[in-house]
């Protein structure tokens, strides 16, 4: 007869011990980790008002106003996978004090440039800096909050200072051109790289993969020939519409990237390991976050619009008035955390995000030419529905990835986020303007046809009430394209939830099997 504590005894010598909780050396480490990362989010957008005051000063062509203001975001799109994959050959913590440094001494050559070439270089070297800066700080965060419950807590957290930092960094542009010099919006990026550098090598421990094989040099140009020329050609189509340039180049950019796919498949030592995608939950995961961020930035293209085309928004008070929805975001992803670690089910808090991110597009759905609030209160909705849904989605990624492969998967992750918002801009805004388009009658001017801001443009050169009646016009028809891009969105991520549920349950089986 079997002794029943001795058969416990034995299940337990077997059970695999409780993975180590994070103290307080960790969250200190995290708060210092989400300081730059906030400056990073923040500079995607941290020149929208400050480039009037840069063009004054500096007098850049037309041409080099478009690369100061995109070259950042195009150099942090195309490595994220080489930094990625590079922080852990030579260790997460080394390359993000690399990346530090690069920034701070990218800011402060940015912040004093007296020529347009100058700061263009120093964007892209920012660019560079902030593609160190994101997977290494998502990895860290990887390695040092082993406990699941913990780790959802500091991810939740990544995720809100993320989301939060794009909004952010427009109104602080704001704020220190109307009070200081342009060359201010980057000064504000020292502190907090001075802060890591000093305290990073003490709080963050080092890691890297124990056997990491041979850097594939190759794969780094080919992941940025696949990157780069789909995310220009999304970003363009919005605004100039399907030319033939823009189709090419993301033509051209999914070309190169079937080779990169091609290249990790069969090099001995890939920039980015195929068996991520084995990884349990890795793939689903990975889908659900491009849907979130094509949602996201697919609203804020409109949402910008509205308040300043629209309703007639100064560029600073537009930018004021965006920033109560991020108070939102500052609830959901604590909330999220709360509910999964009470027991409620990771399958049905992602289903529920995007369920109500599609609320919060219904709301612009029923918007008129004067519904502010309604708008606002659509993208608070919409971004606690979508970070809910990010949250979540990058915990079972890191959760589910290696640790000796946490940098690559974090770049994953961001890289799929970009293209995700690239692709949200120019499907719902392509969508748009094809029924801002439409409710334009023919007589009216060409520019007119092209934009709302051309309408406004050609009315006024216009005598008074035949400007008055193009503005109506125009107006009118950029709230149905906004109407509709809505309803396309919302519809978008109802199928969106019904997928979550499919493939995150399929997920759960294989856990309960296993």
């Amino acid at each position: 007869m079997t002794n029943p504590t001795s058969t416990n005894d034995h299940r337990g010598a077997h059970r695999a011990p409780a993975p180590a909780r994070a103290g307080r050396r960790e969250w200190t480490a995290l708060g210092v980790l989400v300081l730059p990362l906030l400056l990073v989010s923040m500079d995607v957008s941290v020149l929208y008002f400050a480039i009037p005051a840069i063009t004054a000063d500096l007098e850049p062509s037309s041409t080099q106003q478009l690369w100061i203001f995109d070259i950042y975001a195009f150099v942090l799109a195309g490595l994220l996978m080489t930094t990625g994959s590079l922080g852990d050959r030579i260790g997460r913590r080394r390359l993000l004090l690399i990346g530090a440094a690069a920034f701070g001494t990218a800011s402060l050559v940015a912040a004093y440039a007296t020529s347009a070439e100058t700061l263009i270089a120093a964007r892209a070297v920012l660019g560079i800096g902030g593609a160190t800066l994101m997977p290494s700080t998502m990895a860290l965060i990887r390695t040092m909050f082993t406990d699941p419950g913990q780790r959802a807590k500091a991810i939740g957290l990544w995720s809100g200072v993320m989301t939060a930092g794009i909004a952010l960094g427009s109104v602080m542009s704001g704020v220190l051109v109307e009070y200081f010099w342009w060359g201010s919006v980057f000064l504000v990026n020292l502190p907090a790289m001075v802060l890591l550098l000093v305290l990073g090598p003490f709080l963050l421990p080092e890691s890297r993969n124990p056997r990491p094989g041979r850097f594939d040099l190759i794969s780094v140009p080919l992941s940025m020939a696949g990157v780069l020329p789909v995310i220009y050609g999304l970003k363009e189509i919005p605004s100039q519409g399907w030319n033939i340039r823009y189709v090419m180049a993301v033509t051209v950019g999914l070309l190169f990237a079937a080779l990169f796919v091609h290249r990790q498949r069969t090099a001995a030592s890939p920039l980015i390991s195929p068996a991520l995608f084995r990884a349990r939950g890795f793939t689903p995961a990975l889908v659900l976050n491009l849907i979130s961020s094509f949602a996201m930035l697919g609203s804020a293209y409109f949402t910008t619009q509205y308040l300043q085309s629209v309703l007639g928004k100064s560029a600073l008070e537009a930018a004021l008035w965006a920033l109560l929805p991020s108070v939102l975001i500052g609830f959901a992803a604590p909330l999220t955390t709360q509910l999964v670690q009470k027991g409620v089910n990771r399958t049905y808090v992602v289903m529920g995000g995007f369920v109500v991110a599609a609320c919060g597009y219904g709301m612009p759905a029923l918007a008129g030419t004067d519904s502010m609030w309604l708008v606002l209160a659509g993208a608070g909705v919409l971004a606690s529905g979508i970070v809910t849904v990010i949250s979540q989605t990058t915990d079972l990624a890191m959760g589910a990835a290696p640790v000796e492969k946490a940098g690559a998967a974090s770049s994953l992750m961001e890289t799929g986020g970009e293209f995700g918002g690239a692709l949200g801009m120019a499907v719902l805004g392509s969508v748009g303007t094809a029924v801002y388009r439409h409710g334009i009658p023919a007589p009216a001017p060409a520019p007119a046809h092209e934009t709302l801001g051309g309408a406004l443009a050609v009315a006024h050169g216009m005598p008074g009430r035949a400007a008055a009646e193009l503005l109506a016009t125009a107006r009118e028809a950029f709230t149905h394209g906004m109407q509709a891009a809505a309803v396309t969105g919302a519809v978008l991520l109802l199928a969106s939830a019904a997928l979550a549920g499919a493939s995150l349950r399929a997920v759960r089986v294989r856990e309960t099997r296993e």
